[in-house]
């Protein structure tokens, strides 16, 4: 029987959260790809998941505006054509390529920090090869285990010269965060700029602590795309080999005394 075809669908950017009403370029962007998705399916893109992902984008707009130096960021957030992640067609992983495609169409060369969550951590860092693509923060990695047949290394190449963070809940129901782990020690050796933290007794969702996480995620955002430094805990995780900088601990109150 003949394969059925996929039905026609376009990936899109959301509403731009930062921009300018004046219509100037802004100092740098944030993709922001979310969770949700399933390893296989064609329905269309969640809206919940897309909605989940707002919050920390409209923190980071903020977070920039603020502080020193006083920069413009935009955040976008993409919307997948399916929810899936559909095998060796990748559908997010094309989805994001297209939308650094489209940022840099719409703003210029302006430097783009990738970050995702779930399978949109996956997509990512796939995504991560394009020249503008300064960074990438991958929260509560999806990748698939052993029981789904695992398949080829995931690519790595593509980070170097890149600054990249993985975070991850020690107690995530839903990802092994060992396979995350394998993946960010992979990655260290390509590329010393990686550094991994892990959220005690969390979950999936990372809700638990999830003011540190964000607090966290603002810090190496604005870090890599808006000039400001890294918190001590992040220099010293890419500063630290393996495992060390692989395993930080993300301390409760994290970030507290940035905002002093």
């Amino acid at each position: 029987m003949a394969q059925q075809a996929l039905p026609e669908r376009e990936a899109r950017l959301g509403r731009a959260m930062g921009a300018d009403a004046s219509g100037a370029a802004p100092h740098a962007v944030v993709l922001l790809l979310p969770g949700g998705g399933m390893e296989h399916s064609v329905r269309r893109r969640s809206a919940v998941a897309a909605a989940a992902v707002r919050p920390l984008a409209r923190r980071l707009v903020r977070g920039a505006q603020h502080g020193e130096p006083e920069t413009s960021l935009v955040a976008h957030v993409v919307h997948y054509r399916y929810r899936g992640w559909n095998g060796d067609a990748a559908h997010p992983a094309s989805d994001a390529e297209w939308a650094v495609g489209e940022v840099v169409r719409r703003y210029g060369d302006v430097p783009v920090c990738l970050v995702g969550i779930d399978v949109g951590a996956r997509a990512a860092l796939r995504a991560a090869g394009h020249p503008m693509v300064t960074s990438v923060l991958a929260l509560s990695m999806w990748l698939p285990g052993p029981a789904s047949g695992g398949g080829p290394e995931e690519p790595v190449r593509q980070l170097i010269g890149r600054h990249v963070l993985f975070v991850h809940g020690t107690d995530d129901e839903h990802t092994d965060p060992e396979l995350s782990y394998r993946l960010a020690e992979r990655a260290k050796k390509a590329n010393a700029e990686v550094c991994r933290f892990e959220v005690h007794t969390d979950g999936h969702r990372l809700h638990q602590h999830n003011a540190e996480v964000f607090a966290l995620a603002e810090n190496f955002v604005l870090g890599t795309v808006c000039g400001r430094d890294f918190a001590r805990p992040i220099v010293d995780a890419m500063a630290a080999p393996p495992p060390l900088g692989l395993r930080m601990p993300l301390a409760t109150g994290f970030g507290q005394s940035l905002r002093q």
